[in-house]
């Protein structure tokens, strides 16, 4: 029987009114690579942050016990001492500054009461290789990718000889590619002897890392799994505490007239004007009707949806936007909102929240003018609307003035739904709609989509889960470079026809 290198033993953690944890136990073995599965606000990130002190002990109930002894954690350095180190979802590197000053950020290599910058540079370069990193030492960290940035932070890791590496969400901000290099990594630094939390929603990368699962559901362990006998169907099923036998709810379409049609439109890379990025698109979309829009990562998929809505990318835009058969003009945002087009963009914390601003402003900010009495915004509407969308889209928050930033992303989803629907739209574009949540709040935004196409709504969906498109569209147009390589109705579109579109070349 293996030894285990950490139990959570009774571990409750309260907030102002809400049971985040509840009674949880938690025990990892050592060596291995232990994921936990949950649904947004389900208390995965809250135990981790219990476990590595950024949750100080008296501030929760329970007992932790780490290679054998008692701790009690009071910060997050007295975890780290220990070899504990955490990596959250959002990552923590100071973009202006090198990245072995990144790494030794806090643990920097001193001579003489200085810092020694020969060896800080080579043993950087020595953790580089460790984590499978080319980049010179001394390179900006903003001039990374968010893959890379994600290598220095376990590099980073390493210079603490850390024995327990906890990964929150790892590979949510990822490319397939960079994803892959990342598991990779995780499985070899377990035969490196280092054991790993990893805290995931995509149970293909569970399935093909983890050692053993353990699930959360409403701050409450529910069970804990061996990896011989991890099925998707059983995680879902502890996850959201029901079978899911379809994944994605029955939709039968009503589709009417167009309503939105785009000729030929090209954007430019904002820098680089002679790099086209969006080539000679042309799509439709009809009333009831949700179209995809398929495409490997660097398609153009986001850029065309941004230059489309009020020239937010690019450079050197042109082509044609028909609502209804008449002309118009998106040269704006607030043009193409005022001829019937909203954007729910795919990074939802960057562009389409104000994290530090609550429900009630977030769900306004597009439709202001709908609020307006006598030149001022009717503080006593807003609150009413805000409020009938966080009851009708099952928000989760006590009240409407809770900040957003507090809330989990699936919940920071149906805010941003909330913000484009409120503004009421004729077309609505959803970019990557489902990133970073779980099965069960996924299920709730495919329910809110057929719910706007059954009102008349066009819903053109872009999407990197090509099951999720082909569950949840009635067509589906593939990009390839830039440019529309085909168009299937959802009865041909299959997995292998769609990806052979995606994958089509530009000919030359």
């Amino acid at each position: 029987m293996s030894e285990h290198i950490l139990e959570m033993r009774g571990i409750t953690k309260t907030f102002p009114g809400v049971k985040a944890l509840a009674d949880v136990n938690f025990s990892v073995e050592r060596g291995e690579i232990h994921a936990i599965c949950g649904e947004n606000g389900a208390g995965k990130s809250t135990l981790m942050k219990v476990l590595s002190g950024v949750y100080p002990h008296g501030t929760y109930d329970g007992k932790i016990v780490y290679v054998g002894d008692e701790v009690q954690f009071k910060s997050l350095s007295e975890s780290e001492a220990k070899g504990i180190v955490i990596i959250h979802q959002e990552l923590a590197l100071s973009p202006y500054l090198s990245i072995a000053e990144n790494i030794f950020l806090n643990n920097e290599r001193t001579r003489f009461g200085l810092v020694d910058w020969n060896e800080t540079n080579l043993e950087a370069s020595k953790l580089l290789k460790r984590v499978g990193l080319k980049d010179n030492p001394m390179t900006k960290v903003n001039q990374l990718g968010v893959g890379k940035q994600q290598l220095v932070e376990i590099a980073k890791a390493l210079s603490k000889e850390v024995k327990l590496l906890i990964l929150d969400e790892p590979t949510a901000a990822l490319n397939d590619e960079d994803s892959d290099h990342l598991l990779d990594l995780i499985l070899s630094l377990r035969e490196q002897g280092i054991t790993s939390i990893i805290i995931s929603h995509k149970l293909n990368e569970i399935k093909k890392v983890a050692d053993t699962v353990t699930i959360i559901r409403d701050g409450k362990t529910i069970e804990t799994i061996a990896k011989a006998d991890v099925t998707e169907d059983r995680i879902i099923k502890d996850m959201v505490g029901r079978d899911l036998e379809h994944r994605y709810p029955d939709h039968e379409p009503s589709i009417g007239e167009e309503l939105m049609r785009v000729e030929d439109w090209t954007a430019h890379h904002p820098q680089d004007s002679n790099r086209v990025m969006v080539d000679k698109v042309s799509i439709n979309v009809r009333a009831g009707e949700i179209v995809g829009i398929a495409g490997l990562m660097g398609a153009g998929r986001t850029e065309f949806a941004m230059s489309l809505f009020g020239h937010s990318y690019g450079s050197k835009i042109s082509g044609k936007v028909f609502m209804r058969g008449k002309e118009i003009k998106t040269r704006t945002v607030a043009e193409a909102i005022d001829n019937g087009i909203a954007y729910a963009t795919e990074d939802r914390k960057t562009y389409g929240l104000n994290l530090i601003e609550d429900i009630k402003r977030n769900i306004s900010v597009a439709s202001l003018k709908k609020l307006e009495k006598a030149g001022l915004v009717d503080d006593n509407e807003e609150f009413r609307v805000a409020n009938k969308y966080r009851k009708d889209m099952n928000i989760k928050a006590p009240n409407v003035l809770v900040k957003t930033g507090k809330l989990s992303g699936g919940n920071q989803q149906k805010v941003v739904l909330s913000k484009w629907i409120y503004s009421d739209p004729d077309v609505l574009i959803l970019d990557e709609p489902t990133r970073g949540i779980d099965v069960g709040a996924k299920y709730e935004i495919y329910t809110i989509i057929n719910k706007l196409a059954a009102e008349g709504k066009g819903i053109i969906v872009i999407s990197s889960e090509l099951p999720e498109l082909l569950g949840i569209s009635d067509r589906v147009y593939a990009l390839s470079e830039g440019r529309i390589t085909g168009e299937l109705p959802i009865a041909e579109a299959t997995p292998e026809s769609v990806l052979k579109l995606m994958t089509m070349e530009k000919s030359r």
